[in-house]
This record gives C-alpha cells, structure tokens and sequence, in this order.
C-alpha cells in the first residue's frame, strides 16, 4: 500500500483517512447502527440499544485510559477506533505491559458497496494515528481466536502474534506491533 502518513491524516490511493473526537450523543445513533450490525458480531454489542450505546461512550469519554475517535474517510463517518492503557483496562493482568504499550479495537462502518483494500487502509490510518504520539511505542491488540480475517488483516500491517490468553469474554490472541514493524509491512513512516 503506498501511504503518506501526516498529523492530520494518512492519504491512500483510496482517499484520505483521518480522525475526530467522538461525540456520544451527537454519534450515538450512527454508531448503534454499526455495531449492532451482523458483520460487527466480534463487537458484542449486537443487542445494544442506542441509549446503551450512548451510556457506553460517554463512559468511555470519562475514562482516562480509554479513548474512543469517530474515523473519517474522506471527510465522511466510516470507522471507529478505540484506544486503552493495557496496564489499566482490558489486559491487565493477563500479559506485562511495557511503557509505549498503547491498546487499540478498530471498526469499519458496514457498507452495501465494499471498497477493495478500505479495511486495510482503515487499519494503516489507525495505526498510523496511534504512531504519530512518539510515546506510542508498541500497539497491542486482542481479538478473538476464532476471528482469522481480522488476524490476518492484523498480521498484514505488522503485528505478531505471542500467545492466546482467556479474557472474561473471549478466548483472544495477543499480538503486538512496533513502529518498526508497522513502517515495514506498510512502508507508512511514522
């Protein structure tokens, strides 16, 4: 993928990717329409409602060591990316986390018109974001075993996976992935 990352964005072949802050109820409503959708079933939030969705976000947004972004494609709504201290939500105590470990869950909006290589470009811009603080060190991800697209999408912009771990909702594979390791499977320099 031939990619320009920047502090504003990462423009692609395929548009520019970019990010805003989340704003619960003002993107409540379009998010309950994208994680209760079938193809966002590792989401698990299929039987939300759209008040749960808000209450989650807003919840979200009062967390210091989780954040939550609205990400843009062109200008317009097309994912959602979450980033979290590991050493203080979702992993702690199942691995030991090191200083510049940032978490991260990525989502892209379900489409009736899919775009060869958007959820590539979806997961490069992400990353690339999450790289453009110089405290990131190293991105940690933990999505579920049994999802292998998302591993294999993972793998393609750098990430190794370490070892399974059982987490109170699902059996996940730890993976994680360096600056280095991203710059070299994507040629993105962050």
């Amino acid at each position: 993928m031939s990619a320009t990352g920047s502090g504003t964005g990462l423009r692609t072949a395929l548009g520019t990717f970019g990010v805003r802050p989340l704003d619960p109820p003002k993107d409540a409503g379009l998010l309950h329409s994208w994680v209760t959708h079938p193809k966002a079933a590792f989401w698990m939030m299929r039987d939300a409602t759209p008040e749960d969705v808000e209450r989650e976000y807003l919840r979200i947004a009062a967390d210091e060591h989780h954040h939550a972004l609205l990400g843009l494609h062109d200008g317009v709504p097309a994912f959602l990316m979450e980033t979290y201290d590991p050493a203080h939500r979702e992993l702690t105590g199942l691995y030991e986390p090191e200083p510049g470990d940032v978490g991260m869950h990525f989502l892209v909006a379900p489409t009736g018109t899919p775009l060869h290589g958007f959820t590539r470009a979806v997961i490069t811009a992400v990353l690339a974001h999450i790289f453009d603080d110089p405290a990131a060190v190293r991105v940690v991800v933990e999505p579920d075993v049994s999802n292998t697209a998302v591993q294999a999408l993972n793998e393609a912009v750098g990430f190794v996976p370490v070892r399974e771990i059982d987490k109170p909702e699902k059996k996940a594979l730890l993976s994680f992935c360096t600056r280095e390791q991203f710059a070299a499977a994507t040629g993105v320099s962050v």
